[in-house]
């Protein structure tokens, strides 16, 4: 079911140009599962999964929609089923930069060995500055796959890690070196990385800011969960403040006495002391 609101107009031109080559109806359908698709991307992955399955049912010809299939399907973690598309989009497009993501399926996967065949890829030259780096952490992992720590050090040793940038993939590759070198037990080298990786890391997405309290022996706190467990303890006392409100008044209401004031009358007069006789 398409989310109310998407109408497809929102996709971007690039694609809209391929569906210029369907129906227009089925065409404008397509545009409006690929965009869900993206809508859901970041917060329901499995959902935006299924959204590109279903572009794909409709137009299975067209490399966008097999695109949005292969990382939709990485997200959700059907590795299989993204590689498979993953190779469908190079084949169909001659678009080589899905190759980190293809590296990483095969280590999901249980296969590093494949991983590193394809980090030797011959296009990996041409590949953007972004997937390249992405590549070598892929690669880096794999050969701690291995047992090979050592290597993995090696592999992330590149002029980017001192790189001035606030490009995205820099804080993900300091942090990768960082976790490296914490696993060969080189602890203090790791403490500085993971703290370089932190000050180059805006949103806090690495968690490189808590890797390094860990190493320090510091326990982290989370703001954020701190002010979950306030919101919890004042709910919890005011409910407990209802409830003792709620016993005074009965008590309150126990003690009143409703009697029939008759019978109030009748107790009065038998209380009353009788006139002595003259």
């Amino acid at each position: 079911m398409i989310p109310e609101g998407i109408t497809g107009a929102e996709l971007d031109r690039g694609v809209k140009a391929e569906l210029r080559s369907l129906p227009r109806s089925l065409a404008d359908l397509v545009a409006q599962h690929l965009v869900a698709s993206g809508r859901f991307l970041d917060d329901e992955p499995e959902l935006a999964y299924l959204h590109a399955r279903t572009a794909r049912r409709l137009a299975a010809r067209l490399g966008g929609v097999r695109e949005a299939v292969a990382i939709t399907a990485y997200l959700a973690e059907h590795y299989d089923e993204a590689l498979t598309e993953f190779r469908a989009v190079r084949r169909m497009t001659g678009n080589h930069e899905v190759l980190a993501m293809m590296a990483d399926c095969e280590r999901a996967l249980g296969r590093p060995e494949k991983a590193l065949a394809l980090a030797q890829d011959k296009h990996v030259r041409d590949l953007s500055e972004p997937t390249q780096i992405e590549l070598l952490i892929v690669t880096a992992g794999a050969r701690r796959d291995m047992g090979q720590t050592a290597a993995a050090i090696q592999v992330l040793e590149v002029p980017e890690l001192t790189k001035r940038t606030r490009a995205d993939w820099l804080p993900r590759l300091r942090y990768a070196y960082a976790d490296a070198l914490a696993a060969a037990d080189r602890t203090e080298e790791a403490l500085v990385w993971f703290h370089r990786a932190a000050g180059a890391d805006a949103d806090g997405s690495t968690g490189a800011a808590e890797r390094a309290a860990e190493l320090e022996g510091l326990e982290f706190t989370d703001l954020d969960d701190d002010l979950e467990d306030e919101d919890d303890e004042i709910e919890e006392a005011k409910e407990t403040d209802d409830a003792a409100t709620v016993v005074e008044v009965d008590e309150v209401d126990d003690e009143d006495d409703f009697s029939d004031p008759d019978e109030s009358e009748e107790d009065d007069a038998e209380e009353k002391p009788e006139k002595s006789e003259q």
